[in-house]
Parts: C-alpha cells; structure tokens; sequence
C-alpha cells in the first residue's frame, strides 16, 4: 500500500455530501443578487446573444425557468459543479495517468472539491457554464494527448471549447494554450491534426457570434475589448492585487509549491500549460486593468491537477489538510455573518446594496401602491434586475434602467423602447441622493421623497410625464456616442439602439 492510498478516496466520498449540503443551503438561504438577476432576465427573454457575453447562460436560464424560478433551482448547475468536476478530474487521471499513484487522483478531486471559490460559490452566472466548458475541454485535451493522439478526443476537446465560446469569450486563453502546447510540448504532426480538428469544432460557434453581433451592433466586441478597458492604465497596485486574488483562489501555501515546481519534473508539462498560460497573459493585463477573480476560476482546477501530480505524496497530503482547515473556516465565518442582522453592515459602503438584496419584497411592498400608474426604474442594472427578479416572481412589473448607466450590462437597451413610455409616469427608486435637477429636464413634473429601511436610506423619484424627446437627446445620444460607435470596418446588417432612435447610421464611427 503506497503513502495514502485508500485514506484519498474514503476521506473525499466523506467530504462530498457535507460540502453539497452547505452548498444547497447557501443556494436556498441566500436571496439572487444582481448579476445573477440580470442574467435570469436573459434567460426570460432567450436569444442568440446578449449585450455583454455570448448566450449560453441565458439558454440555461431558460430552461431552467421553464421548470421552477426558485434560487436553489436556478443555481443548481453552480451547486453542483465542484462535485461534478472533482469527480470528472478523479476518473480522467485516473486513466490517463496510468504511470503514478492511483490515489493521487482522489487527491486532486478533493483539492477541486474544496479549492475556497468551491466552497461557497453558488452564484450562477456567465463563468458557471464556462467553467464546466473549459474544464472539460481540458480534461478531453489532456486525453488526446494520452491515447496516441485519438481524433475524436481532439473533437471533444473541440466542441467543448466550442460550449467554452459561446459561454464568455475567456476561452480564447485555452485554446491559445493548446497551441503552445502543441508548440512546445507534443510537437507532433498527430497533434498539429488535432489541434486542426479542435479549431474546426470552434468554427461554427465563432461563426453564430460574428452573425449576431454584426446585426445587433457588435455589442460583444466593442463590451468586451473597447468599452470596458477605458480607464486602463499602468498601476503598481493592479499586479499586487492578482497575486493576491491568485494566492485566494489557489490558497498561499497551493500557490507556494506551485511557483517552486517544475513540471518536466513529472512530465506534466501539457497540464502544466492550461493553467500556466492563461495566468501569465493575466499577468501581463493587469499591469494595467484589474484583473477579476472569476476571471480565473476556468483555470484553477489545471494548476490543482498539477500540484496533486508533482508533490510528493506526504507535501500533497499536507496540503489537501490545509484546504480542508481553510474550507472549514469558509463555513464557520459564513455561518457567523448568516446570524448577524442587516444594520451589522451600516457603516460599510455596500450596506444599501446589501439591505435592497435582502429586502427586497419590503421595498416592493412600499413602492407597490404605485404600479397601476407608474413604470418602475432604478438608476443601474444591478438594483434594477435585483429588484425587477422578486417582482417578476410575485407577478409584477419588470423594472427598467433610467439614466446615463455605464457601459456594462446594457442589455436593457433591448427589452426598454423608451419612445413607448413617452408621457407616461416613472418611479425611480435610489440607493443615493439624486442631484435637485438631475430629473426635470425628462419630465412635466417631479418629486422627490426620502424614507430609510434596516439602517439603509433610499429616494423615491416619482416624475410624471416622461418626455422621451429630451431623454433622448439628452442621454440616450451620449449613450449612442460612448457605447455604441461601431467601427466602419466592422460589416453591420443591423443595430437596435441606433435603428430604434436615430434611423441606423449614426452609430458608425
């Protein structure tokens, strides 16, 4: 019997069931929150593509509304993906790598299992169906690789890279890295084949995206590489803060032993190259952007693998016991914060946010003997979903974005035609003190009130008599100017926003 053997596997089908309890409750106990409202709203009104990212979120949002609007329900793909993917690492290493210790593959299921995002992630939203996508697609590439350069493990490896695609285009990373794999790893005409053969799978999906998006103004292009990165620039401060975010989402000691391996060590060096990849290009942006957290999770689980195949079974046993305490801590300080009231939080900017969340139907039911004459708004589309999902789930209206905005998370400007609304009457609620004049130039008359709910202050703008003519061109012309200047290089069949309000061709820069 090798260090360890049987204690790996009895020790994870013995953590499972209690990090999927936790997981249910966290998914039953805590209220939607913004992004994952939004992105409900996607899958109530399901397309080929949405403002920000590509369909694929909505299209499971659709189908789970079809079945249940429940929160536990609409997280379940979230729920149970550390599950799924610690049991899918745990079966493909254990056939591919046919050349180390079989228990090994019980050590890196428990290290995905519990990696600290697992513990207590059960938000759905555009990374879940990603991160089940990519993961997979690793895992396939890694048994191509494997099985003499098997084609239809390249196809797999392809067509879920495809699902990666159409899920948030971060995918691009791990398909660029199976081309420095191929590159500098495999070097054989076998693999240029399946490189080919995985490339082809993506074809069809990049195709349905251009097609989209030149009919809905190349939203995604211009979200995704334009718009977003306009207050790029170099900071000291950005790269501490990936390695700190690096060092969360693999744990200190995860990322310690990870920076002091070597992957030819253990011949592991493709493995090596999907989580090696994605984080130095991640490195070199944010030299100059904030790097987001999510923005690693596709990738975690390839850094885990490698680990759990390169230490040293006593080291790899040590530190499965460090994720194991770290999880555990997760859980203890998040039960604690469950436990504490709301007013806790009233000193922290984020309180009014916190209080909408968790408030919701109260505030519904203060706004609610306005709904049979009034449009119900928020000034951002985090309230605004956040809202508009626990009205739309008792049966009320929908609420729609009022204002300037930002350019994330527009996918309002598809479902509000504003010119519908002219004249009609508008509550807009705020989490912050509108200017004096902030409202008037869009209506006949406006009013402003004031009332605070758990320790949180909010503002009821109640305007009547919308002009859509000033609000036109007073923001929605800015918002055409800032978020929707298509280049003239980029061939357009089509575009919403500039179609609906300013006869199509102002939208070309």
């Amino acid at each position: 019997m090798t260090y360890g053997g049987p204690d790996s596997r009895r020790l994870f089908w013995a953590l499972l069931p209690l990090a999927l309890a936790f997981r249910f409750w966290l998914a039953a106990a805590f209220p939607i929150t913004g992004d994952e409202a939004y992105f409900v709203d996607w899958g109530r009104h399901p397309d080929w593509g949405f403002y920000d990212h590509p369909p694929m979120v909505g299209w499971w949002l659709a189908a789970l509304l079809s079945v249940s609007g429940a929160e536990w329900w609409l997280r379940l793909p979230a729920v149970v993906q550390p599950a799924f993917l610690a049991l899918a690492v745990a079966w493909t290493l254990s056939s591919v790598c046919r050349d180390v210790e079989r228990e090994r593959a019980w050590w890196a299921a428990l290290l995905v299992l519990l990696a600290p995002v697992d513990v207590w992630n059960v938000f759905i939203t555009t990374d879940t169906p990603l991160v089940y996508f990519a993961v997979l697609s690793g895992l396939a590439w890694l048994k191509a690789g494997r099985s003499d350069d098997d084609p239809r493990w390249y196809l797999a490896a392809g067509l879920l890279l495809a699902g990666a695609v159409l899920s948030k285009y971060f995918a691009a990373l791990l398909g660029f890295a199976y081309l420095i794999d191929v590159l500098l790893v495999r070097r054989r005409p076998r693999a240029w084949a399946g490189l080919a053969v995985a490339y082809a799978a993506v074809l069809p999906a990049l195709t349905l995206m251009a097609w989209w998006n030149a009919g809905h103004c190349w939203t995604n292009v211009l979200f995704n590489f334009v718009n977003r990165h306009e207050d790029a620039g170099f900071s000291w401060r950005t790269p501490l803060l990936y390695a700190a975010t690096l060092a969360y989402v693999l744990t200190p000691p995860g990322l310690w032993l990870l920076l002091r391996g070597d992957p030819s060590r253990v011949g592991r060096r493709s493995l090596a190259m999907l989580s090696a990849i994605p984080f130095l290009i991640f490195a070199g942006l944010s030299l100059v952007k904030t790097v987001g957290l999510h923005w690693l999770l596709a990738f975690v689980p390839f850094a885990l693998l490698w680990l759990a195949l390169s230490l040293p079974l006593p080291t790899l046993r040590r530190l499965a016991t460090f994720f194991i305490g770290f999880a555990a801590l997760h859980v203890a300080a998040i039960a604690v914060a469950s436990r504490l009231p709301l007013e806790t939080w009233q000193r922290l900017k984020i309180h009014n946010g916190v209080v909408l969340t968790f408030e919701s139907q109260a505030l519904l039911e203060r706004l609610k003997p306005f709904g049979a004459d009034h449009v119900f708004a928020m000034d951002g589309y985090s309230s605004a979903s956040t809202l508009g999902f626990n009205s739309q789930k008792a049966g009320g209206q929908r609420f729609i974005v009022l204002g300037p905005g930002s350019s994330h998370a527009r996918n309002d400007d598809f479902l509000t035609d504003f010119r519908t609304l002219d004249g009609k009457n508008i509550l807009v609620l705020r989490k912050t003190e509108p200017r004096p004049d902030e409202y008037r130039p869009w209506f006949r008359e406006v009013a402003i009130e004031r009332f605070d709910h758990r320790g949180a202050r909010f503002w009821v703008v109640r305007g009547r008599g919308f002009d859509y003519v000033a609000y036109r061109d007073g923001v929605l012309a800015k918002a055409r100017d800032a978020w929707y200047a298509v280049p003239r290089w980029l061939p357009q069949t089509g575009c919403y926003f500039c179609d609906r309000y300013f006869g199509g061709s102002s939208c070309i820069r």
